[in-house]
């Protein structure tokens, strides 16, 4: 068996899909397997994957499903994972050639079950760091503590254990939305467990004009159940006042969007919702405004 899965959910990416797979064959080590998850693709991704597939050149497992969003593409993967370490590598992104060796080689050096993964760096395709790189002469780090308490910025790549993914729940799904943060999971996870430093690359990004990070106002309107969910949990979890202020205030915004009358009830923090009544109407209302805009002019 394989130590390392990298997956990768892919909708309607057959342009940008050959970057990843060609890249995944070129790794120095080939002690992986990669699982494509299909999350609904009509442009002949699924011809496309089956034809690598017969060529044989890596093993590939490959999954179709009804459309459910990113999250539901990540559970989706998650519950077809055996081996010990899974990273998520997206279809427009691709890997260094030598990424998968560096993983396995910090793993077998020092991983164990005091962590739940590795973390490494996102650069663009000039090689620039997206962000900030992770701190200098530390050995290991959750998230929270590189964005809140580290003033951290720009994403990051984590490799997980994937045991101790499959001991959370599900992203969750709701009705007519296709977006949820990816980050709900990765929290929990490093509450108790955290990550080993790789200040290496571990993918390069290519950030595409449809994809979910060039559009989060939208993101934002079309998703409010969802947000509005995933602000509650960050209320409970995060030790930053600031951050605090700022979900309650994205909570504000998406329960008037989802028209949920229960918000404050709901809140696990409700005088502080209330304090934020007028700063979240606001948002939710520059919400509508940015929506509106970009769809008048195309954007």
């Amino acid at each position: 068996m394989k130590t390392l899965t990298v997956f990768t959910p892919a909708y309607n990416r057959a342009a940008t899909l050959p970057r990843t797979y060609e890249s995944l064959v070129r790794q120095t080590c080939q002690d992986f397997e990669w699982l494509v998850v299909d999350d609904g693709s009509t442009d002949g991704t699924r011809e496309l994957v089956h034809g690598w597939m017969a060529e044989g050149r890596i093993p590939i497992r490959y999954i179709w499903q009804e459309n459910q969003g990113m999250h539901g593409a990540h559970n989706t993967a998650y519950r077809n994972i055996d081996t010990e370490l899974n990273i998520c590598i997206d279809s427009d992104d691709f890997m260094p050639d030598d990424a998968v060796e560096k993983i396995l080689r910090l793993w077998r050096e020092r991983g164990g079950n005091r962590y739940c993964g590795i973390v490494g760096l996102d650069v663009d395709m000039q090689g620039r760091v997206i962000g900030t790189p992770l701190p200098a002469g530390r050995d290991e780090i959750t998230l929270r503590t590189f964005y809140e308490e580290l003033g951290g910025q720009g994403d990051k790549k984590q490799a997980y254990r994937t045991d101790l993914v499959r001991q959370f729940p599900p992203y969750p799904l709701f009705e007519g939305e296709k977006y949820f943060g990816l980050g709900w999971l990765y929290y929990q996870i490093e509450e108790t467990h955290p990550l080993l430093v790789l200040n290496e690359p571990l993918v390069v990004v290519d950030y595409q004009d449809t994809g979910s990070s060039r559009s989060m106002w939208r993101q934002w309107w079309n998703n409010p159940m969802g947000f509005a969910y995933l602000r509650r949990y960050e209320m409970r979890a995060t030790h930053s006042w600031k951050r605090r202020l700022v979900c309650h205030t994205h909570y504000v915004s998406h329960s008037l969007r989802s028209c949920d009358r229960r918000f404050l009830q709901t809140s696990p923090q409700p005088l502080l919702t209330l304090a934020c009544l007028l700063p979240g109407a606001a948002l939710f209302l520059l919400n509508y405004y940015k929506v509106r805009s970009n769809a008048r002019y195309g954007g």
